[in-house]
Parts: structure tokens; sequence; C-alpha cells
């Protein structure tokens, strides 16, 4: 399912996730669904895509929506149970290693996303200054230097490995709404700030440019 933009061609590709792990929601997709409204507002046409959670068939559901859309940028967005910020990624990894089965039941183990592709392929679009402009809007924000191993950086891998992808692109990890959060003290967010965060990341996957100067490293 897509959230179209605007007749005039669209600049920023999003795309979500739909439920797994046996849950009933899943708030990326709905963040980037909000995020074109507000992308909309600031006179950016873009689209929202929902990727299946499966590993054979998110890769190409991708694809498929970078060569219909073409767009100036990307952003894909996942989410991270147990994370209270949004987590702007750096880096994929040529890696699929599933603690869960993903969607269609397929639970990889040790295997390469691409059999000859590099080891890790780093975000093109300038992370620390996204991760400033969502701190800009009162969003809490964070860079982050792993997708994990299960379909979220699978998808990063397949974007960033993309043959032909223009401008930008990247990957962002937010937290559970409030409203959907599986208990009381799972750490969440407002999903208003969920899609506020989305629109100003891939607003800086728009612009593009010389990224921040900035420390983003961590100890651990």
């Amino acid at each position: 399912m897509t959230t179209p933009a605007s007749a005039s061609a669209v600049r920023v590709l999003l795309t979500g996730f739909e439920p797994f792990g046996g849950d009933g929601h899943n708030p990326s997709i709905v963040a980037a669904r909000d995020a074109v409204a507000l992308l909309a507002e600031r006179g950016v046409a873009a689209e929202a895509v929902e990727l299946p959670c499966a590993f054979a068939d998110a890769g190409p559901a991708l694809t498929a929506a970078l060569e219909r859309t073409r767009p100036e940028a990307v952003l894909a967005v996942g989410l991270a149970g147990g994370t209270a910020a949004v987590r702007v990624e750096r880096v994929a990894v040529n890696i699929q290693d599933a603690r869960i089965p993903d969607n269609a039941g397929a639970q990889p183990v040790d295997r390469p996303v691409r059999a000859d592709g590099p080891a890790a392929l780093f975000a093109t679009l300038p992370a620390k200054r996204a991760v400033a402009a969502i701190r800009a809007v009162g969003v809490p924000a964070e860079l982050s230097l792993s997708a994990g191993a299960f379909v979220c950086n699978h998808v990063m891998y397949v974007l960033l490995d993309a043959p032909g992808t223009a401008g930008s692109a990247g990957f962002v990890h937010v937290p559970w709404d409030e409203e959907h959060r599986p208990t009381p003290d799972t750490p969440a967010l407002p999903a208003a700030d969920l899609a506020r965060a989305v629109a100003e990341a891939a607003l800086a996957a728009l612009a593009g440019g010389v990224d921040l100067h900035v420390p983003g490293g961590t100890l651990h």
C-alpha cells in the first residue's frame, strides 16, 4: 500500500514496514505516511510505500518503488522497539542473521545480503545533519552505527546498493508510538514526533551536501 504524492513528481520516497513478530501495528509505516503530509506542507512531493517484513520480498518491493518513482532522495524507516529516541543509521552490513523468523517464516543465519557485495555500505544522506535537524524540532535523536541484522539492515543495504539510486539515501529507526507500545513500560514517543523526525530526516536527505563535522561515535 502506498501513500501517493500530489500530481507533481515524487521528490522523496519514504518506506516503512508492515507489522511483524506478532504485533498488530508498526509505527514505521505510519510515521512515513504522516511525514508525506508534513512534507507536502513544505512544498515537497513525497510518497510512502509499505514494505513486507520478509527478506525475500522486501528488496524487490523497494526496487520496484525506486524504479517507479525515481526520487531525488530516499529514506527507509523501521521499528527499533525498546529504544527511546529516533536513530539515524550510518552503516548497513552485508549480513542476514535473524534472531526471529521474518513474516514469511525465513530465518537466515550468517548469510550475505549480496554474495559478492562489499562488507558494509555507508548511508549517503548526511546522517549527523539529520540528527541535528530532528533534535532541533524537539525530538530525541541519536546517530547509530548498527542497523542490526534483520530485515531493516537488509533493506538499508539493498537501498544503498541499488544501481542508479539518485541523490542521497539512508535509514531511520523509530521507537514505538505511545498509543501502540506493547507495554506501559516500553519506551515510546508521540506519533506526531515520529512523523516530524522522519520529515526532518527526509529533508536532510533531499538537501544532501557535506555532513556536520562533529563527534558521533560511541564508546561501546
